[in-house]
């Protein structure tokens, strides 16, 4: 039978340490606190087709666009940074582009690249090989039920952490999220260092 508890349990506990959506709540009070709007049902739709169609054709879609996985984690890291580093001094780097009325970051940092980015693909990748796709794909439905949660209810977080608490953690979270990316950079950077080293 290729249902397993455990498997589920294991695979769900790894990606919910990647996709770290309790950690990310500064960063979604964040984008809030620019009147930008977050929609918790599309947040979690977007994410669960974007992870599983990844699983499913990612490695290929890389190969078609002759990139290989750590020049897409450095690449979704340097998004990462710059998002950080919005955090921690309160600049504006990102300008919305989008046309639509409602100045949605539905899409656009919320979906990519902090709940299906490079980290959540790479561990989906790796995690496709030694466990049953099933197993995977429930995993992958139970920590966007966790994510629809924190994004429906970011409003009771708010009043819960009030604003110096939002503010202060806001910051925190933002040299976290800015080590979290150098770490990938430096990470991937070594294994396209090797790549290059061996193929020359």
């Amino acid at each position: 039978m290729t249902f397993n508890i455990q498997e589920i349990v294991s695979v769900f506990v790894v990606l919910f340490a990647i996709i770290d959506v309790t950690g990310s709540v500064p960063i979604f009070l964040n984008l809030r606190s620019q009147n930008r709007t977050i929609h918790p049902e599309k947040a979690a739709l977007y994410s669960t087709l974007i992870l599983i169609g990844f699983l499913f054709v990612g490695e290929w879609l890389l190969k078609l666009f002759q990139v290989d996985v750590s020049s897409f984690a450095v690449a979704g890291a340097i998004v990462l940074l710059i998002l950080s580093i919005e955090m921690i001094f309160g600049v504006e780097i990102f300008k919305n582009d989008n046309p639509s009325s409602d100045n949605s970051s539905t899409l656009f940092p919320v979906v990519f690249p902090l709940i299906a980015g490079p980290g959540s693909f790479t561990t989906l990748l790796s995690m496709r090989a030694e466990y049953h796709t099933l197993n995977i794909i429930i995993a992958v439905l139970l920590n966007m039920l966790i994510v629809y949660l924190v994004l429906k209810y970011l409003d009771q977080v708010k009043r819960l952490l009030g604003e110096s608490g939002a503010y202060i953690l806001r910051k925190f979270f933002g040299v976290i999220l800015m080590a979290i990316s150098v770490k990938l950079i430096t990470s991937n950077m070594s294994a396209l260092i090797a790549t290059i080293n061996a193929s020359a």
